[in-house]
Parts: C-alpha cells; sequence; structure tokens
C-alpha cells in the first residue's frame, strides 16, 4: 500500500474526524436546550443578523434550501423562529428569532465558552486553526 494512502496521512480523514469530535461535543450541552447542531448554527446566524431570507442563511451556512427548509420547518415547530413571506418580495421567506430563542443566547454563549476552554489549546493556537480551516473552505 502506498503511503500516500495511508488513513492517517488524509487531510479529508483529519477533518473529518475533528469535525464529528466536536459536534459531538455540543450534542449533549444543545440537548439540555432542545437544539441539535444544525439548529444551533441557524440560530447563531441569527444572533449575528435578524430576519434573513432563507436564501442569506443558506449562504451563511453553506446550506442547499433542500437541506435547510425542513430544518427551518422543525425550528418554527419548536417555536425557535418564525418564517414569513418577505413583504418586499412574496418569493423570499423571511426567517426571524423568537422570543424563545433570543433567551437562549447567554445560554449559548457559556456552552460555547465551555468546550473552548475544555480544549487544552491556547488561543492562538485555537485562531490559527480557525483561520486555516476558513482558508481550506474558501479555496475549495
Amino acid at each position: 500500500m502506498s503511503p500516500d494512502l495511508r488513513l492517517d496521512t488524509q487531510l479529508c480523514f483529519a477533518l473529518y474526524s475533528a469535525s464529528r469530535k466536536v459536534t459531538s461535543a455540543y450534542r449533549e450541552p444543545l440537548k439540555q436546550l432542545g437544539l441539535t447542531y444544525p439548529q444551533y448554527l441557524v440560530l447563531l446566524a441569527l444572533w449575528e443578523t435578524d430576519h434573513r431570507t432563507v436564501n442569506q442563511l443558506g449562504e451563511a451556512l453553506m446550506l442547499d434550501s433542500g437541506t435547510l427548509s425542513p430544518l427551518l420547518r422543525r425550528m418554527e415547530n419548536g417555536g425557535f423562529v418564525s418564517r414569513a413571506r418577505s413583504a418586499t418580495d412574496e418569493r423570499s421567506v423571511v426567517i426571524s428569532l423568537t422570543p424563545k430563542s433570543r433567551g437562549l443566547e447567554k445560554e449559548a454563549a457559556h456552552i460555547h465558552t465551555g468546550l473552548l476552554d475544555s480544549l487544552d489549546m491556547s488561543t492562538e493556537e485555537r485562531m490559527t486553526l480557525q483561520r486555516l480551516a476558513q482558508q481550506l473552505c474558501r479555496v475549495l
């Protein structure tokens, strides 16, 4: 077997494994809030800028509408977001935070901080890792 094909030399596998572990670390704390990890990502985007269209959310989260629409429907049913047709463009649906989801922002910040503190990485290392991951997304 070529050393280039070993699993432990694959960048894709290292990124995949790290992503799964990080997502898993969020699972239980988010469950306490009644959220899944993808729902948490939607809320992060809306806490940053509320009242986004589905297309704007899709761009921010790098998700297509086929993936995002059912997720948003479940979030609406759970009382986390509201969906309404845009007043300026009836083809667009605007997603907004609800009082319930606005109230979760501080709790979510504590989850995020707690998980970062458990990483045993310096702030500089975390920032470098994030910068490199963002650069990889831009390149691909």
